[in-house]
């Protein structure tokens, strides 16, 4: 069975990570969506409430496959939770040229910390490239219509906390 790891914040989950959860179905026998609770960062969601934004966006609103898909937190190296779940590679989303470099050195580092684990870079098709979770909270905190950019139970959480 080939597992990918799809390892990130999602403060909230967007069409544009959807977009690279969908991909990788097609190519991978089971995602792990994997949300972290990162101390370097701020976070708006709780990681509780990320993970009920997740599951409810791929599952109630999508109703993505359960099987192939697990939804979990994590508070460790990414590389580890590969080994955990033996999977052998790690995804990554790609939006722009500004990401590439970042993403690049850290698809460096967890290479030199298992060399049989490889990062696959992967884009949301062109309409959702542009969404990012900052994006949406500020036009959410705002009151523009962020309809086109989250599924309807992201779109009711992002209006009642604001």
């Amino acid at each position: 069975m080939k597992v990918a790891i799809y390892p990130g914040t999602f403060d909230p989950i967007t069409y544009g990570h959807i977009d690279v959860i969908k991909k990788s179905l097609n190519i991978f026998d089971k995602v792990i969506v994997a949300t972290t609770d990162n101390i370097n960062k701020n976070y708006h969601f709780s990681i509780d409430e990320r993970l009920s934004i997740i599951n409810n966006s791929l599952f109630k609103d999508l109703n993505l496959n359960r099987k192939k898909i697990k939804v979990i937190p994590f508070d460790t190296l990414t590389i580890n939770l590969c080994n955990k779940f033996k999977a052998s590679t790690i995804i990554r989303g790609l939006r722009a040229v500004s990401d590439f470099e970042y993403e690049f050195q850290l698809a460096g580092m967890n290479k030199k910390l298992n060399s049989k684990v490889e990062t696959m870079f992967l884009m949301s098709d062109v309409e959702n490239q542009i969404i990012s979770s900052n994006f949406v909270k500020e036009i959410s905190k705002l009151g523009g219509n962020i309809n086109k950019f989250v599924t309807k139970s992201t779109v009711k959480i992002l209006k009642s906390k604001f």
